[in-house]
């Protein structure tokens, strides 16, 4: 029985190690490496310290209170080298004239390598007297955050909704995203509020931050640590603007990396890629849903040739609860025409390029040839309510573009194991000699038993 078990499992682990071997082909990734030196990634902390910010209902000490307490810890708890700057709303007006409280915010730290002393002092001494002008405080926080290609945070602490709009702040949150800079704005907020909740939502919604509610000091601390934590030690290659064109012929060449661009409701962007004869185009596309739309909506990606050939289709749907929806797809450039990388386009447009992507057309300034190139569409089926949604800037997406050898093309040992009738072959051959091996065991078996 022992020997039975044995061999029994032996068998099974040789065929799943051979079907995970042989069966699957091994594709090889483009390398999205850059060598290129980022700038250190920058956070700014926008600290609210109006009026409203004295209510003692946080564990029973004030807001404001809880704010400093929990910022003593976050800055004990940061390296050194932390890119951090420290803006204040509401701190210094204590007045009733709201053309004087709206522009009442201050950078009272400069974004720059961390000091200790200089944010604990500013923040103990801050007292809450003042108005509540988000969306300016966010405007100018983009501001000292500069625009180089680093990333960017930006984390508000708030109890309350800016009363002194305009300008909003989720407008100013769409624009500042809209810019092509890699800027999040992740919300703390230290009230139960409704209105407060769906503002501060929208807010990090519009920037791909998050929204965090918080009703007590440990809570606080132990969130707003994370965010700064996240922030300063960031350092992945932000994502590449681009802007896709209502047709193939006038689209964008993509390379291989991470994309980002902006589209109206209902509305379609083309964009090419380059893929040799016989590679792969691996696609996938993501729209954020950062305000209001009617519910079920969906993406499409559709993947043809130049002439208009459709080669692949992938489509994603939404049912009004989703942030954020999403589709890919994968597909075989034809096995014939001119090889990609001698179309018109720039050498950037190679399926090996590792650099940071760049739109790609021809020297005269045309979109380029296309030869070896396969085209892009991302259309999205989604509804605003008429009225009271603003409709621009658009809603942001998120492409990921990648072009990996064919099966065909990828060589190797076990590639044709992985399609055609070869692997069904392999598979029926295996199960019956499993089979016959198993029956062996167990007539062996029952006649060992017979003679005992």
């Amino acid at each position: 029985m022992i020997i039975f078990r044995r061999v029994a499992a032996g068998t099974a682990a040789w065929l799943a190690a051979l079907a995970l071997v042989g069966g699957l082909p091994t594709t090889a990734h483009a390398d999205s490496s850059d060598s290129t030196t980022q700038p250190p990634p920058k956070v700014e902390l926008i600290l609210d310290a109006s009026g409203s910010m004295r209510t003692p209902d946080i564990g029973g000490m004030s807001r404001i209170s809880a704010a400093q307490h929990a910022l003593d810890e976050v800055v004990d708890a940061l390296p050194d080298q932390a890119q951090v700057g420290l803006r204040t709303l509401g701190a210094t007006y204590p007045g009733n004239d709201k053309a004087v409280g709206c522009k009442d915010t201050q950078l009272a730290v400069p974004i720059g390598p961390l000091d200790r002393v200089e944010i604990k002092t500013d923040v103990a001494t801050l007292r809450p007297v003042g108005w509540t002008p988000i969306g300016l405080a966010l405007r100018e926080a983009a501001k000292d955050l500069g625009v180089d290609s680093s990333s960017r945070h930006i984390v508000l602490v708030t109890d309350g909704q800016d009363d002194c709009a305009p300008p909003d702040p989720c407008d100013v949150a769409r624009a500042l995203a809209a810019d092509g800079t890699h800027l999040t704005v992740d919300t703390l907020g230290l009230t139960e509020d409704d209105k407060v909740r769906r503002q501060l939502t929208c807010i990090a919604q519009a920037t791909g931050g998050t929204y965090t509610e918080v009703r007590t000091e440990g809570q606080l601390s132990t969130r707003l640590t994370q965010l700064v934590q996240s922030g300063t030690t960031q350092t992945a290659t932000p994502p590449a603007p681009t802007t896709g064109a209502d047709s193939c012929a006038t689209a964008p060449v993509l390379t291989p990396g991470v994309w980002t661009d902006r589209q109206n409701p209902q509305q379609e962007h083309w964009y090419r890629v380059a893929v040799p004869a016989g590679s792969e185009l691996r696609a996938s596309a993501s729209i954020a849903i950062d305000r209001p739309v009617q519910p079920h909506y969906d993406i499409t990606m559709v993947a043809t040739t130049a002439d208009g050939r459709e080669l692949a289709r992938g489509a994603g749907t939404g049912n009004g609860r989703d942030d954020v929806v999403s589709t890919g797809l994968r597909a075989q450039a034809p096995a014939t025409g001119t090889d990609a990388s001698s179309g018109s386009a720039s050498p950037s447009a190679s399926s090996d390029d590792t650099s940071t992507p760049v739109a790609s057309p021809s020297a005269d300034g045309s979109p380029g040839s296309t030869d070896g190139m396969l085209c892009l569409a991302v259309a999205n089926a989604l509804s605003v309510p008429t009225a009271g949604t603003v409709n621009q800037p658009g809603l942001p997406v998120e492409l990921s573009i990648d072009v990996v050898p064919g099966a065909v093309a990828a060589g190797g040992g076990a590639t044709w194991l992985g399609s055609g009738w070869a692997l069904v072959g392999l598979l029926a051959l295996i199960g019956l000699l499993s089979g016959l091996v198993f029956g062996w065991l167990a007539r062996w078996r029952v006649a060992v038993w017979r003679v005992q």
